[in-house]
């Protein structure tokens, strides 16, 4: 159905749409305007109702659409107090919200530096790094050591230690910040040393204390990882993996940093992702699930051992010199307590894991079509590969346009998911059994679609 929308044309002219080519919202399904939300479903300005496969298209809406005690929420604190520097002053619901954050993070992550997205989480990561060792005596340690294929941002800094597009970011906005180095990323089905797990050793993990000795362990901050890496083909970890990394940044004095910006709050099975290894981070950031959306929030979180340094210290640089104006926003904070309640009280974290294991049996069937080459993730988190040949696991060419296709394709059925790499699924955590049949069953006509399109038997 067209709808001539003044909505539509108006976002046309005057939005700046993020990352996406001005041409392509022009193109069929390019650009949707969304009137409402509930549950795990949006509704577009023609009222036609959309499976919301991606939590509102970045894995962020984890409690789900339109839930009124949020905003109630939100407003009440607005009304009362909205806002107070957070240069030394706080209100209530921060405080508030600082202390619930430590109770669920797993070690000794017990002090939040608030901001206002995932993005601001990683910058002030990395920031919080390189003056713990400053303050340490070790002012050479400058480096940030990230794998391939992550993602941690879009701010310079996050930028260039994003893996992700970094050939694209390097040719664009070169020169990117100096001392980032990154190495080969865990996905075992890409695994850019031809080797096979478990018979590699999880030669991947190696790598990185070999690029440690490579800069000068005296040079190097902080290693930063994703437990499972999401916004550039979603690949779990071996269970090995994350140990080995904690492992190795104590060998050699480095932070480790847990990007839990999309992984966390639920969205694997557990609270956070790291969870499910056993590995504690010296720095950990969360944003997206920490609000589900309802108000733009971000957090770093970190141990005892970097807040003790810095207590320790004397005059200016016992203070981090870092701000962002919007950090520990009061109606944000009371918006993220009231999502956290609400994830707890409903057992969100919980479901998350049973439809996660429900979702991965249906995709699971799909491996029968000659194009699906490789499906992984954890519980609401899940990455479906396309290939030209599962045999050779062969890619799709850009001519064969599988990525705009495919995402086409899903929503013409009223399924909203993302395909870069590999099709995306991550719907909101209040998902049942009827969504998670949907999403396998819509993805299968998509599959059956696209293989006559591409005259592939």
């Amino acid at each position: 159905m067209t709808i001539n929308s003044s909505t539509k044309d108006t976002a046309l002219d005057h939005v700046w749409f993020h990352v996406t080519p001005p041409k392509s919202l022009r193109a069929h399904n390019g650009l949707t305007v969304f009137e409402r939300g509930e549950g795990c479903y949006l509704y577009d300005e023609a009222g036609r109702a959309y499976l919301d496969a991606l939590s509102g298209g970045a894995f962020v809406t984890n409690i789900g659409h339109g839930r009124s005690e949020v905003a109630v929420a939100y407003a009440e604190q607005a009304q009362k107090l909205a806002y107070v520097t957070p240069y030394s002053f706080v209100a209530k619901p921060t405080a508030d919200l600082a202390q619930k954050l430590a109770s669920l993070a797993p070690g000794d992550l017990n002090r939040v530096f608030f901001g206002s997205g995932g993005t601001d989480a990683v910058e002030t990561a990395v920031k919080i790094a390189k003056q713990y060792h400053w303050l340490g005596g070790d002012q050479k340690r400058t480096k940030i050591i990230s794998r391939r294929g992550s993602y941690h941002g879009s701010s310079f800094y996050a930028m260039s230690i994003t893996g992700a597009s970094h050939e694209y970011n390097n040719k664009v906005f070169s020169p990117l910040v100096p001392g980032c180095a990154q190495v080969p990323s865990h996905n075992c089905y890409r695994c850019e040393y031809k080797l096979a797990y478990p018979t590699c050793g999880v030669l991947c993990a190696d790598m990185i204390e070999r690029q440690i000795l490579h800069e000068g362990p005296e040079t190097v901050a902080a290693i930063i990882a994703e437990p499972i890496p999401s916004a550039a083909s979603i690949y779990e970890p071996p269970a090995e993996y994350l140990p080995r990394l904690r492992e190795i940044a104590d060998k050699y004095g480095v932070l480790l940093i847990i990007d839990e910006v999309i992984n966390g709050f639920g969205r694997t099975g557990k609270m956070f992702a790291c969870q499910h290894y056993g590995v504690v981070g010296d720095i950990m950031t969360m944003a997206k699930g920490l609000t589900s959306g309802y108000a733009p929030m971000g957090a770093t979180i970190v141990s005892d051992k970097i807040t003790a340094r810095f207590d320790a210290t004397e005059g200016r640089e016992s203070g981090l010199n870092h701000v962002i104006s919007f950090g520990g926003h009061a109606a944000s904070a009371a918006a993220a307590l009231k999502n956290i309640e609400i994830m707890e009280t409903e057992g969100l974290v919980e479901n998350a894991a049973t439809m996660g294991a429900y979702l991965f049996e249906g995709l699971e069937t799909l491996r029968k079509y000659p194009i699906v080459g490789d499906i992984r993730g954890k519980g609401l988190l899940a990455g479906i590969e396309l290939v030209r040949d599962a045999r050779t696991r062969q890619p799709f060419a850009p001519s064969d346009l599988m990525m705009s296709k495919v995402t086409s394709h899903l929503q013409d059925q009223g399924v909203l998911a993302r395909t870069f790499q590999v099709v995306e699924f991550g719907p909101p955590l209040c998902a049942g059994r009827a969504e998670v049949e949907r999403l396998v069953e819509s993805l299968e006509r998509t599959i059956q679609w696209f293989m006559k399109e591409t005259n592939i038997q």
